[in-house]
């Protein structure tokens, strides 16, 4: 029967290798966790095997989930009791041929998809890509044919639906919306995996894990191998590479139909666009409502649609990652992008970037339904901050005033030959932004920064900006407040626009497009020869439109309530006005409400309480487990200090305040010096701030600390620029391994100082004698002064106050801390963690975590430490100890290499 419970497996023979305990139990943690409709937060280190293991259980899962609902079409066709037993018996046995017959005639075509692929490879490889011919843009059109293009579609709105309630409308789109299922016809669909993480590189190790487990989820014939996918993301494969091979073998069955979603920056295969300046999402937008020539030539009309399909069955042949699918995509002539958005219905495994899955616009352009789906969010560290990024809304004033002139020009033109209702949300748009760009003018006016001479109306709304400081010693840089005291301050010309509807107008007329092609165009006509204003406006014809930026905030403002605020400050010299919700549970509910299942991995989520009180606050207790395993590493490979007083016997505090004295940091230099007398190999000394860096290495240059640094093992700085995080990481690994190469070397190895929260503290492995020790100096707690992070703590604040009110059961007190400062201490104490993760990153690897502050002795501090670390933490009363145990514990990894 399908309400038939799946039990727990005790093995999991699909995994590659013998399991350690810890992987045997968060295997059977996950699987219990899809089987009971659970929403999980599970921490397991990294090194431990966690995706492997995400991938075997959960995939185990689903084919048990496979066989349930086979079982369940089967009982359904023995379902009555008046037949005989041989009628039920001939019943059954038919119906499972037919199921075996659809499933064999399925591999059937995605082995001849297969081999599509590795004839099409073959054919391509040899062959010099020409760059397609594309008529001229303005080819054989007159103005007033141009200027038809940029009317919005009468079919958009009508003057008759003006006057109807939302719901009434909702109703007519609702029965007016096609049947998915009919266009598609027989297209099946299946349960499935979302296996989402942080980037595409992290999504191709995935990939890559995949290949290892010996799991056979579908029916197979005989056909060609898949394509190999162990290969280095960081050098090319080999032509040979691509190619498939025959194997009879594989005829006892194949692994799960996976698709990996990207964006069209990474699949675009169109030459001619992917050379353009600015922004690709925009140029192909614009392409898909051309038509004839003008069209995409990689994307097939209606009338080819099996050009569309067969790539969509080679991308489910067997698993890709991006770069796969990219090459299979022009081998095939097709667009990968949205070849890749065909197979999900038909997928078992679909792999994506965070923001694809949490974002709801996103899920509704590719057509996911995570109803009744198993949700897996892998380094799920850093999923509350990227929440509350996706709900952010930036509006800067030159953004708003270009909106403002293109919709200007636009109706200076169009006006008269704009439909009645086209024109009214028109009309409303425009006084919106008048009253934006008045308001936000007098906000800068108001303090000093304007460079305009100040007319009437804007006189009047910088004495509305200042009125609503009233009361204030001076005016801030920085100005927050609620959308509602936002909207109020904009004056009676914006009390009869209602949001929602320039929103929903905006976002369904896709009017911004027009607005913003139909402005280039002039200014292009008003340009005339001139070459560099034809460049600047090739560049911004490219560019995403500033009405979509409007319609972002506008969207963020309407949706607002006591989650959210509005900010004003200047950013780069000018006024910016930015949305910023302050719940990041808001919009996560949806996933959770819709998926079966949810799953938060990470290797660090300590502490997890932050997790649960920001994102499953308002979950059932019942629905919400918790699983948090050791590291694989022995006991003896890790030894943890926390460090309370210097040499000198003076107590380590570095608090912001504290941070500029001398004597303070000279005594953290002198402690270094003593620890590189130690510590073989190399040393990554992690500091709150850049600000903090700069200011110790300035004293210690002065003072000769770091010129006796040198002495022992070579230094290196972290550096703010991205481009050059490369070459020091290469210059750092380098010197560690000379120094091992040469016995007779000075030096033994290097010292690498980085910032905590910045580059080097996340996704990158610092495994074996990279990392012989990390030291993490002062806690890296935020600027208290920012107005954001007080808003966002006194809103936790309020919120624990409204449960402790309604007597929730969740709202325990905190030893005396508000919710705002708990979240303030968790927001510091995540960093880190993520920092200290970048050390023991495998089974065999060893290294000492030396936390330099008293403030890590408190119990308070320290239970907010991964499980793994604090267990084994030693607190030391003078610096004496310290170096004894750190001695004590390099000697005893020596003697046992």
């Amino acid at each position: 029967m399908t309400t038939l419970h799946l039990a727990t497996p005790e093995s999991f023979p699909a995994f590659p290798f013998t399991p350690y305990d810890i992987q045997l139990d968060l295997m059977r943690k996950v699987y219990s966790s899809i089987e009971g409709n659970k929403v999980s937060i599970m921490e397991s280190p990294t090194g431990t095997g966690k995706t492997l293991s995400l991938l075997c259980a959960s995939l185990t899962w689903l084919r048990d989930e496979q066989q349930r609902a086979r079982n369940g079409k089967l009982s359904i066709s023995s379902s009555s009791d008046e037949a005989p037993d041989w009628v039920l018996a001939q019943t059954i046995e038919r119906r499972r041929r037919e199921l075996e017959a659809e499933e064999l005639a399925y591999a059937s075509r995605l082995a001849a998809a297969r081999k599509r692929e590795a004839q099409l490879r073959k054919l391509t490889r040899g062959r010099v890509r020409k760059k397609p011919r594309f008529s001229p843009d303005n080819e054989d059109n007159d103005d007033s044919d141009d200027e038809k293009a940029f009317l919005p579609d009468t079919e958009d709105i009508n003057d008759e639906q003006c006057n109807l309630s939302p719901a009434v409308l909702a109703l007519m789109r609702k029965l007016q919306r096609p049947d998915p299922a009919r266009e598609d016809g027989k297209e099946p669909t299946c349960t499935k995996i979302y296996y989402a993480s942080r980037t595409h590189s992290q999504l191709a190790q995935v990939l890559h894990e995949l290949d290892k487990l010996q799991l056979k989820l579908n029916v197979a014939v005989s056909t060609i191998q898949p394509m190999p996918t162990n290969f280095s993301s960081s050098s090319k494969r080999p032509a040979a590479a691509l190619d498939d091979a025959d194997d009879p073998a594989r005829g006892e069955g194949c692994g799960p139909r996976a698709v990996s979603l990207g964006s069209r920056k990474q699949l675009c295969i169109n030459e001619r666009l992917r050379e353009k300046a600015g922004d690709l999402d925009e140029a192909c937008r614009q392409m898909l409502g051309e038509k004839g020539k003008r069209r995409c030539p990689h994307l097939p009309p209606a009338e080819e649609e099996t050009k569309m399909l067969d790539l969509r069955d080679q991308i489910l042949a067997s698993p890709k990652d991006i770069e796969d699918l990219f090459l299979i995509g022009q081998a095939a002539d097709t667009c990968p992008y949205f070849g890749a958005r065909r197979a999900i219905p038909q997928a078992q495994l679909v792999l994506l970037p965070y923001n694809l899955l949490l974002q709801r616009n996103a899920r509704e352009a590719l057509g996911i339904d995570l109803t009744g789906q198993v949700v897996i969010i892998d380094e799920a560290h850093n999923l509350t901050s990227t929440l509350l990024s996706l709900s952010t809304a930036r509006l800067p004033l030159r953004t708003l005033t270009n909106a403002r002139h293109q919709l200007s020009i636009y109706l200076s033109r169009f006006r008269t030959r704009l439909a009645t209702a086209h024109a009214l949300h028109l009309k409303r748009l425009m006084n919106l932004l008048d009253a934006l760009v008045l308001y936000a003018e007098g906000w800068r006016d108001a303090r000093g920064q304007g460079q305009v001479q100040e007319t009437e109306r804007s006189q009047k709304f910088k004495a509305k900006a200042q009125e609503g400081e009233k009361g204030k010693a001076g005016l801030s840089d920085v100005e927050v407040m609620t959308s509602a005291e936002l909207l109020q301050r904009l004056g009676r010309k914006t009390e009869g626009v209602n949001l929602l509807e320039v929103e929903k107008y905006l976002r369904e007329s896709k009017i911004a497009r027009k607005i913003s092609g139909y402005s280039v165009k002039t200014l292009e006509k008003a340009a005339g020869q001139d070459t560099v204003k034809l460049a600047k406006l090739a560049r911004l014809a490219s560019t995403t439109p500033p009405l979509h930026a409007v319609e972002s905030f506008i969207s963020a403002l309407s949706a607002s309530s006591d989650d959210g605020r509005v900010t004003l400050s200047f950013v780069d010299g000018q006024v910016e006005i930015k949305y910023q919700h302050l719940n990041p549970a808001t919009y996560f509910q949806e996933v959770i409400d819709s998926a079966r299942s949810v799953i938060l991995a990470g290797g660090t989520m300590s502490p997890m309480d932050d997790v649960i009180n920001q994102l499953f606050a308002s979950l059932p207790p019942d629905r919400l487990s918790t699983f948090s395993c050791g590291h694989i590493i022995p006991k003896t490979n890790l030894q943890t200090l926390v460090l309370k007083k210097g040499p000198r016997g003076g107590e380590l505090q570095f608090k912001y305040q504290q941070r500029g004295d001398e004597n303070l940091v000279a005594e953290l230099g002198q402690i270094l010096f003593n620890f590189t007398n130690v510590v073989p190999g190399g040393i990554v000394v992690f500091v709150p701030s850049y600000a903090f860096l700069y200011a110790i290495t300035k004293q210690w240059r002065a003072s000769g600390v770091l010129d006796k640094l040198g002495v022992k093992k070579k230094v290196f700085s972290e550096p703010q620029q991205s481009n050059e995080v490369e070459s020091v990481l290469r210059e750092y690994a380098a010197e560690i391994q000379n120094a091992n190469a040469d016995p007779n070397s000075k030096r033994r190895g290097a010292l690498l100082f980085a910032v905590v929260g910045a580059k080097l503290s996340e996704g990158l492995n610092f495994a074996d004698d990279l990392a012989r020790a990390v030291i993490i100096v002062g806690l890296p707690f935020a600027n208290l002064g920012s107005p954001e992070l007080r808003e966002r703590m006194n809103y936790v604040a309020r919120l624990e106050q409204r449960r402790v009110a309604a007597g929730a059961a969740s709202s325990a007190p905190r030893g005396g801390k508000d919710a705002g400062t708990e979240l303030y201490e968790n927001m510091c104490m995540n960093a880190v963690n993520q920092s200290i993760g970048r050390a023991i990153r495998h089974r065999g690897d060893w290294a000492a975590l030396v936390l330099v502050d008293a403030r890590y002795a408190s119990p308070r501090i320290r239970k907010k430490l991964p499980q793994w670390i604090d267990s084994g933490t030693t607190v030391t009363e003078n610096f004496g100890q310290a170096m004894k145990e750190l001695g004590r514990f390099y000697r005893e990894k020596k003697a046992d290499i």
